[in-house]
């Protein structure tokens, strides 16, 4: 159940705390008060859609906090959920759950499963067909619980099966089409013969080629220099030495080390006169490496950023390849046993199917039963259940679709497709009514779904709110004095003006005051008359 929900800056509501109960609460108020904006934070809160039109004026940002009371929940270990969603100006959200941020889709799927709002706009469990199989479901009772569980247990063994079959290649197409892809891609690093550290020896190929002008002109400066005055000075300065040596032995030691620098200097001659070949390259070598860097650059683009990779993709995709030949034994073994599954499967599907059928024709009878007390005589329930032969669904093969006719002699319609929001509240407070012994949902929001209605409808309503409270936390707008009268608390909904700034206030009622506000809406005023009329509707509920 919610606890307290906490809005700042919505419309007119400045900053709003309200305290809910247990059972049925109903709001009343003033019209223009904000009733409707306490709905539509419900729905913020709830991950619904939010115009930043909706922020206070002279606002920077909305805020909606709700506190849910969920015991023996996994989300919490005191039962307590805290989820708060903040929007600014710019449109930037910012939810989280418990303190742990989340996206709005995240929210959306949280909050599906704690409550469902049935405004003038906005009936989302009812308009979501998936959720039309749940409620048939749900009503069908323990027979076809058990055969779903059945079914739930072999469907998750059959698709585990399907998947294993996939990555393994067990369909015969794909297991051919991967054989093709792998055998392709080892030709090709095959056929392209390559070395490791090639591609650094033809990249400084192809640096010395670029630069072989230069690396000519500079090796022949450097040959003709040492040559024509290098080496022949030495071998002059040596025998200048040679003649002094005998008088000293510093002499003897220069000219021994200058004798090495001559030699050393021929060394370096010749190899220089053999780097000259490094300057010659003809346009065949040329067109060779060129060619051979961009085969290389081309596998490395495909199958690793280096040649070292390249082979050892190759190596892996071999192993790969190896593996899918010699699968088809095991897979033909769980080609088997998808085969027994698949039996299973459809005997369990029809079994339900033909649940699904009987159940849906009770539930539609009974669901138009209340349809009818509520003055919507008119309208009537259909509930088709289609057989998919050709697939399997998680629950089934069965796709379950709730249909209305609203008008004699009008056609056949979705519920998505039917008119007001009045109309969907209480065809939605009829389907509930029915399955409130079966719902999981604990918290269920109505907005004005006495919209249109008085009399004989607008007790059914107040009595049908009365049963599913005793399930549910009801949390419900209305104009109603019948709704008011049942209802397990009473919030009074206004406005005041402050500052020149209007704002809304809420107030739960004490028993004297819901007399008094009892009499308010069923006649516009409060005296002798209207109070007696309200104690004998509330004197009713103790009853």
């Amino acid at each position: 159940m919610i606890s307290t929900l906490h809005i700042k800056n919505i419309g007119i509501i400045e900053d709003l705390n309200i305290d809910f109960n247990k059972g049925l609460n109903v709001l009343t108020g003033e019209t223009g008060a904000g009733k409707t904006l306490i709905i539509d934070s419900l729905e913020i809160i709830s991950g619904g859609r939010f115009s930043k039109e909706m922020i206070r004026r002279g606002a920077s940002n909305s805020f909606v906090e709700l506190c849910m009371y969920v015991p023996n929940s996994e989300k919490s270990e005191d039962g307590n959920i805290i989820v708060s969603r903040e929007i600014n100006s710019s449109g930037k959200n910012m939810c989280k759950i418990n303190g742990r941020m989340v996206t709005v889709n995240e929210l959306r799927d949280f909050m599906r499963e704690f409550i469902e709002i049935h405004g003038q706009n906005d009936n989302q469990s009812l308009l979501d067909s998936k959720r039309h199989l749940i409620y048939l479901d749900s009503y069908s009772g323990e027979k076809l619980t058990s055969i779903k569980e059945k079914y739930i247990n072999y469907y998750n063994e059959y698709k585990n099966i399907q998947k294993e079959l996939k990555e393994n290649f067990g369909d015969e197409k794909e297991k051919q089409r991967k054989i093709d892809l792998l055998q392709y891609q080892i030709n090709e690093i095959e056929e392209a013969n390559l070395r490791l550290n090639e591609e650094n020896e033809l990249e400084e190929q192809r640096k010395h080629m670029q630069n072989s002008e230069k690396i000519s002109e500079s090796l022949n400066m450097a040959n003709n220099l040492i040559e024509e005055n290098g080496i022949d000075n030495i071998s002059m300065a040596i025998r200048a030495l040679e003649k002094i040596e005998n008088i000293d032995k510093k002499y003897e030691t220069a000219s021994n080390n200058l004798k090495n620098i001559y030699y050393e200097l021929q060394e370096i001659a010749r190899d220089i006169s053999s780097y000259k070949d490094d300057s010659y390259f003809d346009e065949e070598q040329r067109d060779y490496i060129e060619e051979r860097l961009d085969l290389i650059h081309s596998l490395k683009r495909k199958y690793g950023n280096t040649i070292e990779e390249i082979l050892q993709y190759k190596t892996d995709i071999k192993e790969e390849l190896e593996k899918i030949e010699n699968l088809e034994e095991y897979n033909n073994n769980l080609r088997k046993q998808k085969e027994e599954l698949e039996e299973k499967l459809n005997l369990l599907a029809e079994k339900m199917h033909e649940i699904r059928i009987k159940y849906s024709n009770k539930l539609l009878n009974d669901i138009n039963r209340e349809l009818e007390e509520l003055e919507m005589k008119n309208a009537k329930i259909n509930i088709k259940v289609d057989y998919i032969e050709d697939e399997f669904f998680k629950n089934g093969k069965d796709i379950v679709k709730f249909y209305i006719i609203t008008n004699i002699g009008e056609e056949e319609k979705e519920l998505s497709k039917i008119a007001s929001g009045g109309e969907m509240s209480r065809i939605m407070l009829a389907i509930k009514k029915v399955l409130a012994e079966f719902d999981n949902t604990p918290i269920l929001v109505f907005d004005e779904i006495d919209t249109g209605i008085s009399g004989k409808a607008a007790n059914s309503v107040a009595n049908k709110l009365e049963t599913i409270s005793k399930k549910h936390q009801v949390l419900c707008i209305s104009h109603l004095p019948n709704i008011a009268a049942i209802a397990d608390y009473n919030y009074f909904i206004s406005k005041n003006v402050k500052e020149d700034r209007t704002r809304t206030q809420i107030k739960l009622l004490k028993e004297t005051e819901v007399i008094e506000e009892i009499a308010r809406i069923s006649s516009g005023e409060v005296n002798d008359v209207t109070l007696k009329y309200a104690r004998e509707l509330r004197n009713k509920k103790a009853s």
